[in-house]
């Protein structure tokens, strides 16, 4: 017996309605979640990946990744970051597993004020993936947009054909340098652009149709997504990530149902 298209519709989680307009990139080192939630994307940060790693689960990795900092000699301080390489492309390496898309791995943060240092740990991070057997196709560089992460994303792009996500994007000079660097992609923080407008606008309130960021349309990758109906309102954005207690709250919710009132899309 066929289902009618309200009552399919009606049946779909607001996770599953997201999907079908949008790229869901899952921001977490949790595997279980990935495989739980199905993103077609994933990307991890440093706080993330420290979590995970204090995990019972994971600890086969954390001790990898010791022991390949070790094997690979050098001072303290260089076998700590090739230690902590390891690990980020180890839980990496787990997430691809789980995931049809790409993961994005994350250069030092340390490092966003100087350039070959950034070019030279990505060039690290995809060499260790490709000794694992995974292309840098599917592997994406987070980079900090600073003016000279920009300029690695441009140098990497171009010369190594690594593609680049740029993140600590703040502004549209930075939007701009992003796109003239012809960088891949750029992950700016939407809420944090909200809070920008109610603090320097007359506007204290936004509804979430109005939101300038999604009025704007222009963000390939809305990261920092608080509300439920700005998550709606945001179908239009190429990916969007979310944080690591959203999928679990969006499963549950039916846009439709919850906010039937509001503008269709």
């Amino acid at each position: 017996m066929s289902v009618s298209p309200d009552k399919r519709r009606k049946m779909e989680s607001a996770l599953e309605q997201i999907k079908k307009y949008t790229v869901v990139v899952a921001d977490t080192g949790d595997f279980n979640a990935i495989e739980e939630y199905k993103p077609q994307d994933a990307t991890t940060n440093p706080s993330l990946i420290l979590a995970a790693a204090k995990m019972p689960t994971y600890q086969p990795l954390v001790e990898q990744a010791i022991k390949y900092g070790i094997a690979n000699g050098g001072s303290e301080e260089e076998q700590v970051t090739n230690a902590i390489d390891k690990l980020f492309v180890n839980f990496g390496l787990e997430i691809l597993k789980k995931v049809p898309g790409r993961v994005s791995t994350e250069v030092d943060a340390r490092l966003s004020f100087d350039k070959e240092a950034m070019v030279s740990r990505a060039r690290r991070l995809i060499s260790l993936y490709e000794e694992a057997g995974v292309s840098k196709e599917r592997i994406l560089i987070k980079l900090s947009s600073t003016w000279e992460g920009i300029q690695a994303g441009q140098e990497l792009e171009e010369k190594d054909g690594i593609h680049c996500n740029m993140t600590l994007l703040f502004s549209f000079a930075q939007a701009i340098a992003c796109a003239e660097a012809r960088v891949t992609l750029i992950s700016p923080f939407v809420g944090r652009i909200l809070d920008w407008y109610k603090e320097n606008t007359d506007s204290k309130n936004y509804e979430p149709h109005e939101d300038p960021v999604i009025e704007a349309g222009c963000s390939l990758c809305g990261t920092s997504e608080r509300c439920l109906e700005r998550t709606r309102h945001t179908f239009h954005i190429l990916y969007i990530i979310v944080s690591p207690l959203c999928p679990a709250f969006l499963k549950r919710v039916d846009f439709y149902k919850a906010h039937r009132n509001c503008p269709t899309l």
